[in-house]
């Protein structure tokens, strides 16, 4: 049985990953912390959790109890926490923040869909960002065929959940609500990541999902058929897609489609599971050598 502590237990990604952990048939949490919750009920903070455990959230924790930690505090904290902390040399670290998406301190960035074989002799996983997973996951095909040849237009939008518990001005319910607005234009976080990834696999190209593509419509899809025809999580299709088909799942569907001389791809992902927690559990398991979906396999609405 894998033990397994969390580092900032308070936040929405948190609380995913507790729910995920606690059905997980080969992972038991060791502890959840939290200093503003020390000594109150997870399932307090929680709600969703009521019933499904007694956890309470601690101030002190000992690292040596637990095989793998995932930090989930704030961007920025996780490097500090290192920093200040001595760590068991068999321990497993999944930082779910952008701390070390460069791959700094020895960490792996942890897209499974682009290099598990990395993931599963890590002991450090740098999560990718919920933005950064959805549109890598539309790109990675064409990057890796090196048909990434001209400029690419990005067009997402997220939930209110992708910007944390804490409010703000333009996070809180009555702003957000029948609203849509444009977020971090050309200075997104996310793009130092798709940078690197797709530099990696189509050197010089920086991504600002359409773009032009040579490729004919059956070979389009053949590419990303092929690309995905392994992932565990992720599937190429022909068909609409929509965020109905992946809410509440590690699921990420992906539609390439060809207009003219362009190709346009979909991407869909829930959030706070493919794009945070749900891989979170995903990379832990390939670092422990479980199948990777093991305690991920949740369904989606029918509907």
């Amino acid at each position: 049985m894998i033990r397994a502590g969390i580092i900032g237990g308070a936040g929405y990604t948190a609380g995913e990953l507790i729910r995920l952990l606690v059905n997980h048939p080969r992972a038991e949490i060791g502890f959840v912390h939290s200093t503003s919750n020390a000594g109150n009920r997870v399932a307090d903070v929680h709600g969703g959790l009521e019933g499904d455990t007694e956890l309470r959230f601690c101030d002190a924790y000992d690292l040596g109890e637990v095989d793998v930690l995932f930090l989930c505090s704030a961007h920025g904290e996780s490097r500090k926490w290192l920093a200040s902390h001595d760590l068991p040399q068999e321990l497993r670290i999944v930082d779910l923040a952008q701390d070390f998406r460069d791959e700094s301190e020895g960490f792996v960035y942890g897209l499974p869909e682009l290099q598990r074989d990395r993931i599963r002799e890590a002991r450090r996983v740098a999560n990718p960002g919920c933005f950064a997973t959805a549109i890598q996951l539309a790109l990675l095909p064409l990057a890796a065929a090196r048909l990434l040849r001209d400029e690419v237009h990005v067009t997402t939008i997220t939930g209110s959940t992708g910007a944390g518990v804490k409010p703000s001005a333009t996070t809180h319910f009555s702003w957000r609500t029948a609203n849509v607005s444009v977020y971090k234009a050309f200075t997104h976080q996310h793009l130092l990541e798709i940078g690197r990834t797709l530099q990696r696999l189509a050197p010089g190209i920086l991504a600002s999902v359409h773009t032009s593509c040579p490729l004919g419509e059956e070979e389009l899809r053949q590419l990303y058929a092929d690309y995905y025809a392994t992932a565990a999580f992720t599937r190429a299709t022909e068909r609409s897609v929509d965020l109905k088909q992946v809410v509440n799942t590690n699921k990420a569907l992906v539609q390439p489609a060809r207009y003219g001389d362009k190709v346009h791809v979909v991407s869909v992902i829930d959030n706070l599971l493919k794009g945070a927690s749900g891989q979170a559990v995903q990379n832990m398991n390939l670092m422990f050598g479980l199948d990777e979906k093991e305690g991920l396999r949740l369904k989606a609405s029918a509907f």
